[in-house]
C-alpha cells in the first residue's frame, strides 16, 4: 500500500507504525509479524537526478522497519511504468515468503531482504556506503557498475556518480563534486538502472543520506 499516500509521504512511517501496533493490541498479539511491500517503480523515467514523492514514500516505508518484527519486500524492479498494479505478483509473494520463513517460522539461515542502507563515510572525494542484509555479497544484476547513484556537496545539487563495489560496500564519487556530503540511490518514481542486489537475488532498497 501507499500509492495514495505519495502526495503526503512525510507522516507515513508514523501511520504505519500506528497501524501495526493497533492490530497487535486489538488481537492481543504483541509481536505479531508484519510484512509489507515497498512501492514499486512506476511512471515515466527521469534521466536526471530529481525529487520524487514516490521515493519519499518508499523512504517512509523503509523507516517503518524500526517497528520490531517487521520486514519489507523491495519491489523497485517489479513495477511497470504504465500500470499502478503491476502483473508480477509471484516475485512479490516469494520475497514476502522469505521474510515469513525467517521471522515468523524461525528459519534464520534464510536471507530475506535485499541490501538496506546502514551508514556512509566520506573519505576524501569519495563516499563509502555500508549496508545490512548483504547476504553472500553485493553485485549488480546486469554486470555493470552500480547505477542510479547520485552525489552532491553541501549545496545538494545532485549529479550522477561513478561507482564501484568493494566488498560489502559501494564507493561513489564524481569529479564534479570534489567535497561530497550526500548520496541518493534509486531516488525516482521509476529509476532507470536500480541494479544493486545481493547474491541471493534480492534488490537494494532506494535511500538517501540527506534529509
Amino acid at each position: 500500500q501507499g500509492e495514495t499516500n505519495a502526495g503526503r509521504p512525510w507522516n507515513y512511517d508514523t501511520l504505519q507504525a500506528a497501524l501495526v501496533n493497533n492490530w497487535r493490541n486489538l488481537w492481543n498479539q504483541g509481536s505479531l509479524p508484519f510484512f509489507y511491500v515497498q512501492l514499486p517503480n512506476f511512471m515515466d523515467y527521469n534521466y536526471l537526478p530529481s525529487e520524487s514523492s514516490w521515493a519519499m514514500l518508499r523512504e517512509a516505508q523503509f523507516k517503518a522497519l524500526s517497528v520490531p518484527n517487521t520486514a519489507m519486500a523491495v519491489a523497485i524492479d517489479l513495477g511497470e511504468w504504465n500500470d499502478l498494479h503491476p502483473d508480477n505478483k509471484k516475485d512479490v509473494g516469494e520475497r514476502l515468503a522469505l521474510a515469513a520463513l525467517n521471522l515468523a517460522y524461525g528459519e534464520k539461515d534464510i536471507v530475506y531482504s535485499g541490501p538496506l542502507y546502514q551508514s556512509s563515510v566520506t573519505e576524501g572525494n569519495k563516499i563509502s556506503i555500508s549496508f545490512t542484509h548483504t547476504g553472500s555479497g553485493l553485485l549488480t544484476n546486469d554486470g555493470e557498475a552500480p547505477g542510479d547513484f547520485a552525489i552532491a556537496g553541501a549545496d545538494k545539487k545532485f549529479v550522477w556518480a561513478k561507482t564501484k563495489i568493494e566488498g560489502d560496500k559501494v564507493i561513489v564519487w564524481s569529479e564534479e563534486v570534489p567535497e561530497p556530503k550526500f548520496v541518493r540511490y534509486a531516488w525516482a518514481d521509476n529509476p532507470v538502472q536500480a541494479n544493486l542486489y545481493n547474491k541471493e537475488g534480492l534488490p537494494a532498497s532506494p535511500f538517501r543520506t540527506d534529509k
